[in-house]
């Protein structure tokens, strides 16, 4: 028996209220998207072109209305997340203030295929279509997904070629020892005439201040006090100075004249994520590349404070005390504590067991000056007592310098031989290229 069927009739007019938005008007609000991934001229040129274009193109489209020109400039096209134009033009879209978006390629929309085809299925819920004038796609087209799936995955597969062709180039200037350098972020040095690092005697100084209060004893975060209370800028060109940003100043060898090249490299062409270089890609060490601003033998003796004060690397203040004073009751370390009222603020030490339960030290706390004047005592009595030969000898042993020294010898002896084994391998691998 063949199933019987019965029709239910409409029972509402339809309405406009039934309709979408695009039927209800007369006009199609029609927007349009603009993008260029430089700054530089001729991509200007282009991005003033595009938007020219698509004015005079809806403007004079029957049955369109411009909505909107949405453009970012200089933005790459691998990730939408930092592109405002285009955040924008989709929340004005998915408001419903769009129905049409035009723009020159897949490739101008996203390089990623992921962010492609998101954004195109957000907008064709929404109702809202996207025109691809190159590949003359249409999203609302039932083989519209299907193309711009084929023709992203392509636009991402050449921005991975791009990617890796300007890494290879990067990779090979720093073989060949030539220097790149954020000139933004590097306090102290301009571009040059000759395209090398210049020194920029507006910043300069500030360096030179810099590892001179380091090597006075003060700690990073008070050379970031004391910079902020002067009204110095960052190198970014902010007021506020951070305990990362000294640190990354008095570590940076450009400093004394020489380039580390490759500290950092990309993982994914896509997020743009870097990571910092720990031995999973050569590196190349450029020495004597530009005029120093701090002396090389300053600049050593910055980076051993940074190692051993206190044994933590955080270049934390070291003064001439610490590490030197014992209680004489528990055998503890004296600490330095700094004492501060609204009036006036000064500098104690105590023994580090005054305030460990269950027994605490009772040994009493003394001020800085007091200390001082103790040791100018005992010094004033050592070298009463230095006429004695057998201490004066006995002082010599103590503080003599000769392995030290000649462990130094070693060390630049080594290094000699080094650069002069790096300098023989460029100029062979160069040679090998004019071959």
């Amino acid at each position: 028996m063949s199933p019987k069927v019965t029709t239910i009739p409409a029972t509402k007019p339809l309405t406009n209220s039934n309709l979408g938005a695009s039927a209800r008007q007369t006009l199609k609000r029609v927007a349009a998207y603009a993008r260029v991934s430089t700054d530089m001229e001729e991509q200007q040129s282009s991005y003033t072109a595009q938007v020219d274009y698509y004015t005079r193109h809806i403007t004079t489209h029957n049955g369109w209305q411009l909505a909107g020109i949405y453009t970012d400039e200089g933005i790459s096209g691998t990730s939408t997340k930092h592109r405002a134009g285009f955040q924008q033009m989709i929340t004005d879209a998915l408001s419903g203030k769009i129905d049409l978006i035009l723009t020159k390629s897949v490739s101008r929309f996203a390089r990623n295929t992921v962010d492609t085809l998101t954004h195109v299925r957000r907008l064709k819920e929404a109702g809202v279509e996207v025109f691809f004038e190159k590949e003359n796609i249409w999203t609302l087209d039932s083989k519209g997904e299907l193309l711009i799936t084929i023709m992203s995955s392509l636009a991402q597969e050449e921005s991975r070629s791009i990617s890796e062709n300007v890494t290879w180039g990067h990779r090979k200037r720093f073989a060949d020892g030539k220097v790149m350098v954020p000139y933004a972020s590097l306090l102290g040095y301009k571009k040059g005439k000759d395209g090398n690092l210049a020194i920029d005697e507006t910043q300069a100084p500030i360096v030179r201040e810099i590892y001179g209060l380091f090597l006075a004893g003060k700690s990073i975060r008070e050379i970031a006090t004391c910079l902020q209370d002067k009204g110095h800028l960052t190198p970014r060109g902010k007021t506020r100075w951070s305990v990362s940003t000294i640190r990354s100043i008095l570590s940076n060898e450009k400093h004394k004249g020489d380039a580390l090249l490759q500290k950092t490299f990309t993982t994914d062409f896509l997020t743009k994520t870097t990571k910092t270089n720990k031995g999973e890609i050569p590196q190349y060490y450029v020495t004597g590349n530009h005029d120093p601003i701090i002396d090389p033998d300053v600049w050593d003796q910055v980076q051993y404070e940074l190692t051993t004060r206190h044994g933590t690397g955080s270049g934390s203040k070291l003064h001439l005390f610490s590490s030197r004073l014992k209680c004489a009751d528990c055998g503890s370390w004296y600490g330095r504590k700094t004492w501060s009222s609204t009036t006036n603020k000064h500098t104690v030490w105590h023994c580090n067991n005054k305030h460990t339960a269950p027994k605490t030290c009772t040994t009493p706390t003394l001020r800085d000056h007091q200390i001082k004047t103790a040791f100018l005592a005992a010094l004033s009595r050592l070298a009463t007592d230095l006429e004695n030969e057998d201490l004066r000898q006995d002082l010599a042993t103590v503080f003599t310098t000769k392995e030290l020294e000649e462990d130094r010898d070693q060390v630049a002896k080594r290094q000699a031989e080094l650069e002069a084994m790096f300098s023989a391998m460029v100029a062979h691998n160069q040679q090998t290229a004019l071959d």
